[in-house]
């Protein structure tokens, strides 16, 4: 079945390979303070980072399609990890990158383009929308490992409140996009499953689930209800709400500038 996929549609792409590097080099210098400003050192560190989980999202998508029928997925360029070759660049990179930088909410992005008709099987097309949630399931147990695994010591403060916002990131995306609202891959784990003339019906709103989910958190209450459980969720991995509320404190450097930085968040140099 992957005998058609040639071996450059599997090379990973040097613009994935660049956005890791970047990651790399921000958290060796939030680790070692190497950095003049440890805020701008956390933002790159990241923003980074969710990209490369934003990356492998739609790579374990299209991984998932390949296996399971769709081999056209190699010449559309989505096994090699270039988020520019998404078929909805904005949607999956641009818009919840902006999203974590106006609001620190990981919100899902759009999904790669598959050819659904190549697939048999309801429960394949169940697996491979499951697929990218579970990326971001994955990248928040790594993230909080050192939390709940209690080997936090050593780890420089800094670095330690970068990785409770990112762990923050990926619950809420892994959360928010496993919704079963249209346009969403929880949505899509039970579109196999519905009738024709329902998925007619739906299909109409799936351009405007993310934009409806999106709504729907500026109300304060659903606001409160959600961050409440995702925050309960993140005590449990040993993540406490302080840890998050500075590590997107600290994400945001800007606020330095402004004066608008809470005191009890400002990391200590050589922290």
């Amino acid at each position: 079945m992957t005998t058609a996929i040639r071996r450059s549609d599997r090379r990973v792409s040097p613009i994935f390979l660049g956005i890791v590097a970047v990651m790399a080099v921000s958290g060796w210098a939030v680790w070692t303070d190497f950095a003049a400003q440890t805020g701008f050192a956390v933002f790159l560190f990241v923003t980074a980072a969710w990209i490369v989980s934003l990356c492998l999202h739609e790579y374990a998508h299209a991984r998932t399609a390949l296996h399971s029928g769709d081999i056209s997925i190699g010449a559309k360029g989505y096994l090699t990890l270039n988020p520019l070759k998404y078929t909805h660049a904005l949607l999956s990179i641009v818009l919840p990158v902006l999203f974590v930088i106006m609001g620190g909410i990981g919100l899902p992005g759009g999904a790669v383009y598959i050819e659904r008709g190549r697939i048999s099987g309801r429960w394949k097309h169940s697996l491979i929308s499951a697929a990218g949630p579970l990326t971001n399931v994955l990248f928040a147990v790594v993230c909080t490992a050192p939390f709940w695994l209690g080997a936090l010591d050593g780890v420089p403060l800094s670095f330690r409140l970068a990785l409770a916002f990112l762990a923050l990131l990926q619950v809420t995306a892994a959360i928010l996009n496993s919704l079963p609202v249209p346009g969403l891959d929880g949505y899509g784990v039970i579109e196999p499953w519905l009738s024709y003339k329902v998925r007619r019906q739906v299909e109409p709103f799936a351009p405007f689930g993310l934009i409806a989910v999106f709504a729907l958190l500026w109300i304060p209450e659903l606001n409160g209800f959600f961050f409440d459980a995702v925050d309960a969720l993140l005590r449990g991995l040993g993540v406490s709400e302080i840890e998050t509320y500075c590590g997107l404190d600290t994400y945001r450097f800007w606020q330095e500038w402004f004066g608008d930085q809470d005191p009890g968040c400002v990391v200590p140099q050589g922290a």
